[in-house]
């Protein structure tokens, strides 16, 4: 189950929040398949600037940042690569076609691998 928790400044986010987490499931979807849009989720987190920092100061304009749930074993495929530059891909054209094409630059995107029985889910865990 892939998850994306996306810290965005909240003037960024305010209005565009159905669009960027259709963006965001497109981009999974169009790496893994249609069999994953229902598992897709997506969590947006806004910030007023004065909440996030860069170098010890109030960041002025940071861009907004992912971190990508994923299993850890698509890192181990033989097309791993390949998958995660896709998502990388899809995931920042996602965000710069909804926010706008200044954050791109700045997008970043970390991937956070999940080892089989190392996540629950309804009180059970994901093997």
């Amino acid at each position: 189950m892939p998850h994306l928790t996306v810290h965005i400044l909240e003037s960024d986010l305010t209005g565009r929040e159905p669009a960027l987490i259709t963006g965001l499931t497109e981009a999974v979807v169009a790496v893994y398949g249609e069999w994953v849009r229902g598992h897709v989720d997506v969590r947006l987190i806004g910030l007023p600037p004065h909440r996030w920092g860069v170098g010890g100061v109030p960041a002025a304009s940071p861009a907004p940042s992912v971190t990508f749930g994923i299993r850890e074993a698509v890192f181990a495929r033989p097309d791993g690569a390949e998958v995660v530059a896709r998502l990388v891909t899809g995931i920042t054209d996602a965000i710069a076609g909804t926010v706008g094409e200044h954050v791109r630059p700045g997008v970043a995107i970390e991937f956070a691998g999940q080892r089989p029985g190392r996540m629950a889910v309804g009180g059970v865990i994901v093997e």
